[in-house]
C-alpha cells in the first residue's frame, strides 16, 4: 500500500468496459523535484466514484497498490504492464496555522528588591 499527494491533472470519466467491469483514469501532477511528474491512476468498479466531487487543480491524497501483469502477444512477444490502482482518495486541506505562544508577560512595576540573608546554608 503507498499514498501520494498531488494536483489532479486530468479528471477522466467512468469507462464501462464491459457489462461487468467499468474503470476511471485520473492524472494527478507533482510538483516535487526539477521537473513536474504526470502520473496515471486508476480506479476500478466501486472505487470510480472515488473523486466525485473533486476537481481539476484540486490538491489530493490518492492511497493505491501497484498492480503488474504479463501479456504475450500474438507474435510471441512478451510485454509487462503496471497500474496504479486507488482504493481511497481525499481532499487535501490547508493546514491552520498553529497557535504562536503567547508573549511573556511584562509589567511596569519596579523589580522586587532583593533581601539579602546572613544564614550559613
Amino acid at each position: 500500500m503507498y499514498s501520494i499527494n498531488g494536483k489532479i491533472k486530468v479528471l477522466g470519466e467512468v469507462a464501462q468496459i464491459t457489462d461487468t467491469f467499468k474503470k476511471r483514469e485520473v492524472v494527478l501532477t507533482l510538483d516535487s523535484g526539477q521537473y513536474p511528474q504526470h502520473i496515471s491512476f486508476q480506479m476500478v468498479q466501486d472505487n470510480c466514484n472515488l473523486v466525485d466531487g473533486m476537481a481539476v487543480g484540486e490538491e489530493v491524497k490518492f492511497h493505491f497498490d501497484i498492480r503488474g501483469r504479463e501479456w504475450t502477444s500474438p507474435s510471441g512477444e512478451v510485454k509487462y504492464f503496471n497500474s496504479l490502482n486507488v482504493w481511497r482518495a481525499e481532499k487535501v486541506t490547508a493546514a491552520a496555522p498553529a497557535p504562536s505562544a503567547p508573549a511573556p508577560a511584562t509589567s511596569d512595576a519596579p523589580p522586587l528588591p532583593v533581601e539579602e540573608d546572613d544564614l550559613p546554608f
